[in-house]
Formats: structure tokens, sequence, C-alpha cells
């Protein structure tokens, strides 16, 4: 977290944590038919809660909040998550111990909805949901991401250094990198079955998610784009850090590797 980020966090964090729970959990704010959903590594678990409470508060809440764990912390949930379960909030458990879980099992359960994922180390400002469904009402068949990065590739089509996949107006959309910690929404049948193979995913990209449903949604011909309009950026938790897949796939250039695995698996090849 940088030091100016420092304030901002500290204000929004006591800001959720003084909402009531009770009003949260029975708001009657009317529902967008979305699913938004998403997975935690234990170090984060307890300021888990404040990630959920920013997702309960939006402006339009989503119609169901999914958080996928691995079923070895059944019994380490603390009291401040699992009292914000209810109609809308919800955790369950699988075998897989991998980043993927966030998006994988809820396309499985519920296959008619958009589903966006998010991160478990941000405060999502109140309208970041909205203007992501509201984008894809215009572009249902569209992958609509907050942020995004350019895949960069050299002559060969060998991919660049991660840290060069800045966006920028030349990229062409075919490169756009949907980022998964900004939100992402996922249209309904946006994947082939391919997405759920656990062998694949695990041999290809085991630590980059992004890549691995960019890769498939690239092989079916999806695109994504930028939401028409988007808030201001999500705010980092406090002491969220300490534990980063950042570190490994950006500062040991991971996520290259993994992306030219992926690329030679499907056969990818950009026009532009």
């Amino acid at each position: 977290m940088k030091l100016k980020e420092l304030p901002v966090s500290l204000f929004h964090t006591l800001k959720l944590k003084c909402l009531s729970v009770k009003e949260l959990k029975n708001s009657d704010e009317q529902r967008l038919p979305i699913v938004v959903s998403l997975t935690a590594i234990p170090s984060r678990f307890s300021t888990l809660h404040i990630v959920i409470k920013s997702v309960l508060a939006q402006n339009y809440p989503p119609k169901k909040i999914v958080l996928w764990l691995h079923e070895s912390v059944k019994k380490n949930i603390p009291k401040s998550l699992a009292k914000l379960e209810g109609e809308i909030f919800e955790i369950r458990y699988t075998s897989l111990d991998c980043p993927h879980n966030k998006l994988i099992h809820t396309l499985k359960l519920y296959p008619n909805f958009p589903v966006v994922t998010c991160d478990d180390d941000l405060i999502y400002r109140q309208n970041w949901l909205q203007d992501l469904y509201d984008t894809y009402l215009k572009y249902p068949d569209k992958i609509v991401a907050h942020r995004l990065r350019c895949i960069k590739t050299d002559e060969k089509g060998k991919a660049k250094p991660y840290k060069s996949w800045n966006l920028n107006d030349d990229c062409s959309s075919e490169r756009f990198l949907p980022i998964g910690a900004e939100g992402v929404l996922y249209p309904p049948n946006v994947f082939s079955n391919i997405v759920h193979d656990e062998n694949l995913f695990l041999k290809l990209a085991p630590k980059a998610d992004d890549l691995w449903f960019k890769a498939v949604a690239f092989a079916e011909g999806k695109k994504a784009m930028k939401a028409l309009k988007s808030p201001k950026q999500a705010i980092p938790i406090l002491g969220t850090q300490r534990v980063s897949l950042k570190k490994e796939n950006v500062g040991e250039d991971k996520n290259r590797v993994q992306w030219d695995a992926l690329a030679e698996y499907f056969q990818i090849q950009f026009k532009n």
C-alpha cells in the first residue's frame, strides 16, 4: 500500500465496520441479477468481512455473493465473516487450492447469470458493480472489466515481460487482458467446458487465473472491453499485502512464462 492510500483505507475500513450487519443482510435495495464470486487466502480472513461489506453496501447489491475457500479452513472462519452469511452472502468449500476457485465453481452453480469476480483485499466503491452491469446491458457478448492490460508480444509471438503490458491507445481489443482485482464481469456461456479442466490449468497457469480465463475466452472468440464508466480505483485494505501472488507472478515475471504456455497450447496468435 502506498503511503497516500493509508488515510483513505483507514477511513473506509472504519466506515464499513460501523455498518449494521442486520441492515446489510436484509437490504431492501434493488438487487442486480448478477453473482459476485471470489476466493481468499487465510492470511486475509481477519479483514475479509470488510471486502464483503463493501459489496453488500453497493448502490445496487448483487443477487448473490459466493466465497470459495479450501475445505481445510472450515473451522477457521472468523465470526466477523460468518455473521454476514445469509440470503445474499454464502461461503462454500472446495478441495482445490488455487486462485481459479474465484470463478470456475460459480460458473457451474449459476450458468445463466453474469458472474463478477473480485479480490479478497480491496474495498469496492459503491457504484463499482452497477458500472459493470450497465456496460454489460449494452454489450452482452463482451467480457467487461474496470481495468485492462495489453498483452505485449515480440516478433516471434512470445510474450514480452509482464511489466511492459501497459494499456495504451494502439492496443487492439484482442490483446485486452481483464484484471481481476478491479472487477471483471463474465457473461453467461462465455467459456467452453475446458475452463473447468483442473489438470490443464494447474499445468499451464497454476498461479495465473486471469490469464487462464483470458486464453479460454479468446479460444472461443470472446473479447473484453473496458467498462464505459468506472469508479475510482478500489481501496487496498491495510495489512493484506504481506502474502501476494503479485510478488511472484509480476516480480519474478511468471505471468509471462504462463502466458507463453497458454498461447502455445491454445495456438493463440494475435492479428494486430
